[in-house]
Parts: structure tokens; sequence; C-alpha cells
């Protein structure tokens, strides 16, 4: 028999045993390899944990960085999410929430004072800067301007306190013949007659009432020593605030990511000029002011014309309002001249209002913060309702920052969607 005439070899048999059926799963499972699959009573070993180091290092000293640059090691796993974690998670923002809240209700006297005195010192940090520019330092700066506003405010209050101790005085010296003026005149009698007014009067005062009025005079000296501490509080913040009013700028922009610093940092210094800028210009009308009222009362002949000047001055630092409210404390004081000296008064605080709000006004301030007439009386409107003067103060400001940014950030996202 020749090679080629040779029978073929038999098939393999078939995987499922010699008749071709099919192995049964037991035999499949048997046939799989042992590392395929662990036994049902192997342990499983933990995965392990990545901390940022190699196996086999230990972990670092407590206060040392671990290998990725983190003083207190890696984070680990996130916490288990479940609804009673999410439930107590929630619960505890809520309650924080709340305690800050009622925090900031109980700090908010002083925290007026702190945002006051960081206003005062926004604003007069041009002058700071600009004294600085003249090889002046710092320090040095920002003494020279503190004194120089202490010197006009002091100035002008210690004024207003001659008129009141001479005005009090007269009063007390004259109170005698007012009382028998009244006395004599046939209409107190007639009024006295029929409702017996003197016997009421005389019945009012007891040792209850003078008790009262005593306790009302130590609250008032009470006001007044509190409003002084206020001040006072107001002067010293402000110091702080303008000497390290850089170190304080740079370290908020550094709380800004970095990729929007550079643009978050000119926001905010053109939100900070903007605000100076108008501190500047509300001095500056406030000023022009007082001096135009100084020199029409010099002129009328009316008494402590600087004093009422003064009012006049700051009076017109609050916006929309304040020109109105000093024009009618100075009239009050012309008419207790004479007659024609409160009407001429009341003339020339009318055309001067008109010339400030038509003329002055628009060419310092609206060149500064560029705030409608509309937005500014809601706003000034709006900070006296919530924090009263100093709300309207920092008002018109506010509305040029929020308008800043409107400007600058929403209205060119809403154009690229």
């Amino acid at each position: 028999m020749t090679g080629s005439d040779a029978a073929p070899p038999p098939p393999a048999p078939p995987p499922g045993g010699a008749g071709g059926d099919p192995a049964p799963p037991d035999a499949e499972a048997a046939a799989e390899p042992a590392a395929g699959r662990p036994q049902p009573d192997a342990p499983v070993a933990a995965e392990p944990i990545d901390d940022g180091r190699e196996a086999g290092t230990p972990p670092p000293p407590f206060g040392r960085r671990s290998g990725d640059g983190q003083r207190f090691g890696s984070p680990g796993r996130p916490l288990s999410r479940s609804q009673f974690a999410f439930g107590f998670v929630f619960a505890l923002g809520a309650l924080t929430a709340f305690g800050v809240f009622r925090a900031l209700d109980q700090a908010a006297p002083m925290l007026v004072l702190v945002f006051s005195a960081l206003f005062l010192a926004i604003g007069l940090n041009p002058a700071v800067e600009a004294l600085q520019r003249l090889r002046m330092r710092r320090g040095f700066a920002v003494l020279l301007v503190a004194l120089s506003a202490v010197g006009i405010f002091g100035g002008g209050l210690l004024a207003l306190v001659p008129p009141l101790v001479h005005q009090s005085k007269e009063f007390a010296t004259k109170l005698p013949e007012y009382i028998q003026a009244l006395n004599r005149s046939a209409t107190v009698r007639d009024l006295d007659a029929r409702y017996q007014l003197i016997d009421k009067l005389q019945g009012a005062v007891t040792a209850d009432r003078l008790s009262d009025l005593a306790g009302g005079l130590v609250g008032g000296a009470g006001v007044v020593f509190g409003t002084l501490f206020k001040v006072l509080t107001v002067f010293v913040l402000t110091l702080y605030f303008m000497a390290s009013f850089n170190r304080l700028r740079t370290r908020a922009y550094q709380l800004v990511p970095a990729s929007r610093r550079e643009r978050v940092q000119l926001l905010g210094d053109a939100i900070l000029v903007k605000v100076g800028a108008y501190l500047v210009g509300a001095l500056s009308i406030a000023l022009l002011a007082g001096l135009s009222a100084f020199g029409f009362l010099y002129a009328m002949g009316v008494s402590y014309s600087f004093a009422l000047a003064f009012v006049v001055a700051v009076c017109d630092l609050i916006p929309q309002i304040g020109a109105t409210l000093g024009a009618v404390v100075v009239s009050l004081a012309g008419f207790a001249t004479s007659v024609p000296v409160g009407i001429a008064c009341l003339v020339f605080f009318v055309v001067y209002q008109q010339v400030e709000n038509y003329l002055i006004y628009p060419k310092i301030m609206r060149r500064s913060v560029k705030v409608s007439d509309l937005a500014a009386i809601v706003a000034a409107l709006t900070g006296v309702a919530l924090f009263g003067v100093i709300g309207a103060l920092v008002a018109i400001p506010a509305v040029a920052a929020i308008q800043l940014v409107i400007d600058e950030v929403v209205v060119p996202r809403q154009q690229r969607h």
C-alpha cells in the first residue's frame, strides 16, 4: 500500500465526550482555570487607597507636606451620599445660615461703622496717592490727609458751639421776661380761664416728672458720648484702611482664581476709581455750596454765617434731599433775623439749587460716576430706607459699580448666547 492510499486520521472527539453531547456546566466550571475567578471561600483583597504615596512609603509626620504638595496629605474617598447624610448636611447648612444671619443682625451697627470707614478710605485714597507721587511716604501722606479732614470738620463743628451756647444763655436770661409777657397777655388769660392751663402745668411739674426729665438729660448725654465714640471708631478704622489699602486690595484679588484674576482686578480698580471720584466730587460740590452760602449770609448780615454755611455744606453731602434740608435750616435762621432776610434766603437757595442740579452737578458728578438721575433718586431713597444717611451716601457709587459690572460682564455674556 502506497502512502497516497493511507486512511485519514480519525477526527478528534468533541468536547462533550464521545457521544457528541455538550458538556455539563459543572464540567465547564471545572475546566476553567482557578485563577479566572476567586473561590467563594477565598478572602477578597481590599483595594489600595490612592493617597499620593508609593507602595511601602510611610505616611509623612504631622505638619509636613506629602508628595502631592498638600500639607495634611491627599484627600480620601468621598463620604457616602445616602439620604440620611444628605438630610443631615442640609439641616446643618440651614442652622449655619441661621446662625450667620443672627450674628450679622447683632453686629449690624458695628458693620456699618466698618463699612463707613472703608468707604472713606477708598474715597480719600486718591489724595494719598497724589501725595505719594510727590515723593512723600505713604504713612506721612495718610497722616496729612487725615489731619486735613479732621481740621475741616472739627473747625466746622467748633463753629457751631458758640451760637448754641449763646442762644441757650439768651433763652435762660430772658425766660422770666417771656413768662411775664405770657401772664400779661389777654389771650393767655382767656385760655387759662377756659382750660386751666396754669394749674395743669403746675400739676405736671412734680417730682416724678423732674426725675423723668433728669433721666432724659442723662440719656441725651449718653447719646452724645455714643456718637463721639462712633466718630472716633470710624476715624481710627479709616486710618488703618488707608495705611494698608494696597495690601488689603492685593489680598482680596488673591482670592480670585488665577484664570480670572486679571479681569477681576481691572474691574475692581475701575470700581475703586469711581468710588473715589464720587467722594471727591461730592466734597467739591459741598464745599462750593458752603462757600456760596457763607458769602450770601455774610453779605446779608446774618449772625453766625460760618456755622450756617458749614451746616449747608454738610447737608449738601446727602444726595437729593441734603440741599433742601440745609436751605430750610438757613432760611429759618434768616427769618429769625428779619422777614426780608428770610425771604431773601429762600430765593437764594431756590436759585442756587437749580444752578447746582443742572449745571454744577452734571459737570462734576456725571463725568465720574455716569449714573442717570432716575437711578440716583431710587438709589438714594433705597439707601436712606436701609441704612439711613450712610446708605444715602454710598448708594450712588454702589449703583455706579453695579452698572459697570453689568456693562462689562453681563451684557457681553448675553450677546454671546
